[in-house]
């Protein structure tokens, strides 16, 4: 099958966040299996500079010129490889658009022209597939930036000539991000306004290139069973269950994978001792006391190391840390923060980390190597999210033998299973899990994880149960082909109808 990936990120070219990480891991995951996978990406170039190990891209010989509303914008193709993969990567180079510090946002605020600049990208990836010759079988494109592809492949590229049974996908991975303009911006996007209506691009009295994505669609995925479910209900639908539901019977729901090239305890150079599901007790033990030292924690083996490697908003349950903070801090614990967003929860991190500086470090901002390290060195990770459509962080924790605490939303309710007796019992537990957002239930919870690390061997099956389960892409790569098969029988069924009308 040959596929076309369509994204804003992908590392190591950029990255925001998930969507970066899914969109690279994806593609490799689908040419392990055998197939012929393009990948298709804006070129940002002060992010390109920032890497370390940057890989080599030569020019493509394609001018290309898109119409963008009533101008038409010139740009270039650059080529490169995904590492570690033979997925060939096409990047759209327009510094206009995309050589910015920011890849969306910059101090703090939306770019005001990303309606343009991610129209002209969905344009010029259309123009790449078609010139190219690429000739895919599925095209898939990822959130709003892209959400304006299977528009234009439903409304322009099946007119050509080899290209009319093209199929499209459309993943959703974050409904809170839905790429809202207002209404004149549909002259931007060159397509009719005959689409600009309340079933296929408007959305109260705006575009909205989520929902476009939503609506034109062969098939659409979201990353996780859970989450798939839960957008088609007003309270997780962000104003788009609607559209959601009336797309039920081609809406499914894939858990995301892990790239275990990157994240995999055996073989992570960043850690200070590599460990598997049978070293994992002096493996950890290891990585613990290294952590708690680099970080000027007291190296303490009996205390449990609670760790979070996040944005710190309010939808990932910070809210509800801060709410527990005092009483939780009067226990025997230490806690560790990474990451960076909302300047009050950054504020509050800092401070507990001022005035407890024996039982909690902040870092404000990311460090792979940190990351890494606290994934590994951490007995417990807290993810107590008010909503999270897949969520990657409780499963490197799960590879790691890092017990989470989630709350069950979205792909953190497919993932792990709560240590409740019964579960413990029957050697499914991994982690703890609890459904009310406040801040005395994810007190609770924690207590009930302390309390269970005090008892080895339970706290040990804990670790061994989510180590063993394979959290790699093969499986969702397999669920994905799935869904591109039947986006390909939507196609061939349509193009077949239309040939007996004409």
């Amino acid at each position: 099958m040959r596929i076309v990936v369509v994204s804003s990120e992908a590392v190591p070219f950029s990255k925001t966040g998930g969507l970066g990480d899914v969109a690279a891991a994806l593609p490799k995951g689908l040419a392990q299996a055998g197939h012929e996978v393009t990948l298709i990406l804006p070129h940002y170039p002060q992010q390109f500079a920032k890497l370390t190990d940057a890989p080599a891209l030569t020019p493509v010989s394609l001018a290309l010129r898109v119409p963008v509303g009533h101008k038409l914008v010139d740009g270039r193709v650059l080529k490169g490889q995904l590492p570690g993969s033979n997925v060939t990567v096409y990047l759209i180079d327009q510094p206009i658009y995309f050589d910015r510090k920011g890849v969306y946002v910059e101090n703090e605020q939306d770019y005001r022209d990303n309606c343009e600049r991610f129209v002209y990208f969905s344009r010029a990836a259309v123009e790449v597939v078609r010139h190219l010759n690429l000739k895919p079988d599925v095209i898939h494109a990822n959130d709003w930036q892209t959400g304006l592809v299977p528009a234009l492949v439903a409304a322009e590229l099946r007119r050509q000539p080899g290209l009319d049974r093209v199929a499209s996908v459309f993943t959703v991975h974050n409904m809170a991000f839905q790429g809202r303009f207002w209404h004149w911006d549909m002259h931007l996007t060159g397509l009719d306004w005959k689409y600009f209506n309340w079933k296929q691009m408007e959305f109260f009295g705006h575009l909205n290139l989520l929902k476009t994505g939503i609506s034109f669609a062969d098939m659409v995925t979201t990353v996780s069973p859970t989450y798939a479910r839960e957008i088609q209900t007003p309270e997780y639908g962000c104003g788009l269950h609607g559209a959601l539901s009336s797309r039920s019977s081609d809406l499914v729901g894939i858990l995301n994978g892990v790239d275990t090239e990157i994240w995999n305890p055996t073989t992570d150079p960043y850690i200070a001792q590599q460990y598997s599901v049978e070293t994992v007790e002096s493996g950890k033990a290891a990585c613990k006391a290294a952590l708690q030292k680099r970080l000027g924690l007291p190296v303490r083996a009996d205390v449990p190391l609670f760790g979070s490697v996040s944005r710190m908003t309010g939808q990932k349950g910070f809210a509800l840390i801060g709410q527990c903070a005092d009483v939780l801090l009067d226990q025997d614990v230490q806690l560790v923060f990474l990451g960076s967003g909302d300047p009050h929860y950054e504020g509050l991190l800092k401070q507990l980390a001022v005035t407890h500086p024996t039982k909690v470090s902040t870092t404000i901002g990311y460090n792979e190597e940190l990351s890494h390290q606290v994934e590994a060195g951490c007995d417990v990770f807290l993810m107590p999210s008010e909503f999270e459509p897949c969520g990657l962080n409780q499963m490197y924790s799960l590879i790691y033998g890092t017990v989470p605490i989630v709350r069950a939303v979205g792909g953190l309710a497919d993932s792990v299973v709560d240590a409740n007796d019964h579960n413990l019992a029957a050697g499914a537990a991994n982690g703890f899990s609890f459904h009310e957002f406040r801040g005395e239930v994810l007190f609770w919870n924690i207590c009930r994880a302390r309390n269970l690390f005090a008892d080895k061997p339970k706290w040990r099956k804990l670790q061994q149960t989510g180590m063993k389960r394979d959290w790699s892409w093969k499986h969702s790569a397999a669920e994905y082909v799935r869904i591109y098969e039947r986006a390909i029988g939507k196609r061939r069924v349509g193009s077949e109808c239309e040939g007996e009308e004409e």
